[in-house]
């Protein structure tokens, strides 16, 4: 006997804000079922403090206690976590539930462009609204005419598959009208085709200095910080991971991810968090094929790529473009295709409390090392720029996507 839809997903949510909710996935098991849910879990802004998860390789039975903010929708987040499950057909036989979003057809992308009178903090507001509709942007080009206007086209899908309807791009551009607070502005919104949306295939023409910037960088981090213990003597079955590490956000996203890329199994996991920032993570864990990973060159690169990502999931860096000042992150991205969300928010965020404005901006996908990686690259006012300390820009940036304020 399987178990009913709603019963998927099931959320205890709190009392009082502030307080814990306590989400339960009962369903099919996956590889990479749980780099899937903690993603939909940091989409929504929510920080997961506890996390149980355990399977037989066939069932899995994940527990997250999490706490949301004023505005999260759990309604809709218990919907996001369901169309990620697995159906229980791939189990049971039967199909007791079937995810309407679980299409394997690629998105169609629609086109968004406007311009209007420039200010700051611009760009966060039109990101916050797409996020709250769950728009998301593929690729995004910034620019600002003569006049002190702002040329905007971010390339875009729809989580709901929806914008193709009147209804859908008129609840958009009404939303964008209220925030961009210029009623003359002309909004539009089309789909694109394929040769436009080429864009999604990564370039190797992203500029060698930028590349060396981001290879330097990533030794900022000393390994101190980071612990990664594998044992295969306490389990006849498992490779036993313990991680010590820092807290940051997307923590848990970042550790399931990287065993998502190595197609590796969790039959057993805990994370907890600790004082002063610190995180326990237990995993015992095992290959596609059922076995423990002896092979001592697969666990240090593992281990090696496990480090990586706890220390520097993301790169962060701040350089001179002739006499203007560029902000440079990249984004690793996952074997499947997805980037970590929420990145372009928290920069154009970060940029809006730190008083900066954008000249331009750019997003496109480049080969960084032996990495497909999503690369931002934001040009900042000249004026602003260069009476703001780089370090600074940098830090603000840095603290706002690791969830440090």
């Amino acid at each position: 006997m399987g178990i009913l839809h709603d019963d998927v997903v099931i959320m205890r949510e709190p009392e009082k804000e502030g307080e814990t909710t306590i989400i339960t996935v009962n369903c099919p098991d996956k590889t990479g079922l749980g780099s899937d849910l903690c993603r939909i879990i940091l989409l929504f802004h929510l920080t997961i403090l506890r996390a149980d998860v355990s399977t037989d390789g066939k069932w899995c039975y994940i527990v997250f206690w999490v706490v949301g903010k004023e505005k999260t929708r759990w309604s809709l987040l218990k919907k996001r976590l369901i169309a990620a499950c697995p159906t229980c057909s791939s189990a049971s036989g039967f199909s007791y539930f079937c995810s309407d979003l679980q299409n394997q057809k690629p998105p169609d992308v629609f086109l968004l462009k406007f311009c209007c009178k420039d200010r700051k903090g611009l760009l966060h507001d039109v990101t916050e609204v797409l996020c709250e509709l769950e728009l998301t942007i593929k690729k995004v080009k910034v620019s600002t005419t003569p006049d002190g206007k702002v040329l905007d086209l971010f390339f875009i899908t729809d989580t709901r598959e929806l914008l193709h309807t009147e209804k859908r791009k008129d609840d958009t551009i009404e939303k964008l009208t209220t925030v961009l607070e210029d009623f003359f502005t002309t909004i539009d919104i089309e789909l694109v085709g394929p040769e436009t949306t080429a864009f999604s295939q990564p370039s190797s023409s992203l500029p060698n200095a930028i590349t060396d910037v981001f290879d330097l960088q990533s030794g900022t981090s000393t390994s101190d910080s980071v612990s990664i213990v594998m044992d295969n003597t306490l389990s006849p079955a498992h490779t036993l991971v313990q991680i010590m590490c820092q807290d940051h956000k997307g923590l848990l996203y970042d550790i399931m991810r990287t065993l998502k890329d190595f197609n590796i199994q969790i039959s057993y996991g805990r994370f907890s968090k600790k004082p002063r920032g610190k995180c326990e993570i237990d995993l015992f864990i095992m290959q596609v094929d059922g076995k423990k990973i002896v092979d001592p060159s697969k666990k240090e690169s593992l281990s090696s790529r496990l480090k990586t990502e706890l220390l520097r999931p993301l790169r962060v860096a701040v350089v001179s473009r002739g006499p203007d000042t560029q902000l440079l992150v990249a984004n690793p991205v996952e074997l499947s295709g997805k980037g970590r969300p929420l990145v372009f928010y928290d920069i154009t965020l970060a940029l809006k409390m730190l008083g900066l404005c954008i000249f331009s901006a750019e997003v496109g996908r480049h080969v960084i090392g032996d990495r497909e990686c999503e690369v931002y690259r934001v040009l900042l006012d000249e004026g602003e720029g260069l009476s703001f300390p780089r370090n600074k820009i940098e830090k603000g940036v840095w603290k706002k996507l690791m969830g440090w304020e």
